[in-house]
């Protein structure tokens, strides 16, 4: 609370306590203070507002009393949450904070985005960051490489080639706060290639059907017309790609999202050679929770294929660490990399320092590589439970989606509708997800609907969940 625009007027006719009482009432009721924050103390508010001590605490004595706000022991006093009151919530504070902890009303949200930070090594993260203060000190608030720190780059060099089997030098590495930013950046990178050129490429950007929506909303930013190519068992077909004159294509082969589809070797092959026919073409490998595969040997990236340089590798920490650490990268082939230099090298990095400098401690001491093989464990025993709580329900749905990533998938054999099973659970206080958000066409080519299929997420449930969310599913869906 910002005691400076309180004031008092002894005219007013009101108690002075009255005044700050009705005062501090209304910025809770208006949203201005929100739940959890800290008031003034009453000895700071008693000397900014030049009144005694005894005033302040009857004022705040009467909100306490009426629910508004709590003291607590050795803390001082706090807004009560009281969901009900806000009405007017101002300069979209409230908004913002409803963003970054959504209250969804549903008591079990099946989300394919959430993950499980129970297990999050913080004591280790926090002594990481003690450390890197202590020996690092003001370099950490220099300037520093555009790409980002060299470090980290060297780093995940490493780590991508030992888990992933990608080819590529520090030097091609370009670290970015989120997938967004990154793909704004290679949107500059391929426009200022494509300004050498004799002849300007059509911009034409192929996705996968169904797919990672955010995708296409970006490309379509940048002006790019936006293709959905149809998939098979095996991933985006090859010769709907080569009908769609796209010259790029957006792919996510090691586990497709939503479907889960693995892409084999031979589809592999077939999407490389089609990227090798034309100079302007490439490859947007997308490489989405690659790290949580139950059964088998790890799939190889794409990138690691690549003898022409037509793959442009992406990935984040979203899944592996949390979706707040906000560190992306970005692998370029050589062409690009060259284009970074001429066209980008003005632009200064989007991470912070320390974080890049926390991150490449936490990879280079091993810590990072515990971290996934504890989380390989914890998601295999959920997926794990998942199908066994879902083993009812092989009677009126296929399951699919399982050996890797978070979330399965439950394609009804009842002739019902997405929309008809998420309501039906909505109301019943269960979140779930159909496939058509993710832009799928919902109609077989002889013009029969397809038949529904749920997203079911579980990296962010606890066991408990699981079964009562399934419980309940059970009864409305069985």
């Amino acid at each position: 609370m910002n005691s400076m625009t309180l004031t008092l007027d002894v005219r007013e006719g009101k108690h002075l306590y009255e005044q700050i009482y009705e005062y501090i009432k209304q910025e809770i009721k208006t949203g201005k203070l929100l739940y959890d924050e800290k008031l003034p103390s009453t000895r700071s508010l008693a000397e900014y507002l030049q009144v005694s001590r005894s005033t302040v605490d009857l004022a705040y004595e009467q909100l306490v009393s009426e629910g508004y706000i709590e003291a607590r022991p050795y803390k001082g006093y706090f807004v009560c949450h009281m969901e009900e009151l806000y009405h007017l919530p101002v300069d979209g504070r409230r908004e913002e904070l409803q963003q970054e902890e959504p209250r969804t009303g549903y008591f079990v949200d099946f989300s394919t985005s959430a993950v499980d930070l129970q297990e999050f090594p913080f004591d280790t993260w926090r002594r990481i960051y003690r450390k890197v203060f202590s020996e690092q000190g003001d370099r950490l608030f220099l300037t520093g490489a555009g790409q980002g720190d060299l470090k980290l780059r060297v780093m995940l060099s490493r780590y991508l080639h030992s888990s992933r089997g990608v080819n590529c030098e520090p030097e091609q590495i370009i670290i970015g706060a989120g997938n967004d930013y990154l793909l704004m950046l290679l949107e500059k990178l391929l426009n200022g290639v494509d300004q050498e050129r004799e002849k300007p490429f059509v911009r034409r950007v192929a996705l996968e059907n169904p797919t990672y929506r955010k995708a296409g909303r970006m490309f379509a930013s940048f002006g790019y017309q936006i293709l959905e190519v149809e998939m098979d068992a095996y991933g985006m077909r090859p010769d709907r790609l080569e009908e769609s004159q796209a010259n790029l294509a957006y792919v996510m082969p090691s586990h497709q999202f939503p479907t889960g589809t693995v892409m084999p070797i031979g589809r592999r092959m077939e999407l490389l050679k089609w990227a090798s026919k034309r100079p302007e073409r490439y490859l947007i490998e997308d490489d989405y929770d690659s790290e949580f595969r139950y059964k088998g040997k790890p799939i190889p990236a794409l990138q690691s294929s690549d003898g022409q340089d037509k793959v442009i590798y992406i990935g984040t920490f979203s899944k592996s660490i949390s979706p707040a650490i906000r560190i992306s990268y970005l692998v370029l082939p050589g062409q690009l990399v060259q284009a970074y230099h001429k066209y980008c090298s003005y632009l200064s990095s989007t991470v912070q320092r320390t974080e890049q400098e926390v991150l490449a401690e936490f990879i280079g001491g091993g810590y990072f590589e515990r971290h996934l093989n504890r989380m390989r464990k914890v998601y295999r025993e959920k997926h794990d439970k998942m199908l066994r709580l879902l083993k009812p329900f092989e009677a009126a749905f296929t399951i699919s989606g399982e050996n890797a990533g978070l979330h399965l998938l439950l394609t009804d054999q009842r002739g019902r509708t997405e929309e008809e099973l998420k309501e039906n659970a909505a109301r019943h206080g269960i979140r779930v997800y159909g496939m058509k958000e993710f832009g799928a066409e919902n109609r077989e080519k002889s013009g029969a609907e397809k038949p529904a299929t749920i997203l079911l997420g579980y990296a962010g449930l606890t066991e408990q969940e699981m079964e009562d969310g399934l419980a309940v599913l059970a009864k409305l869906w069985l």
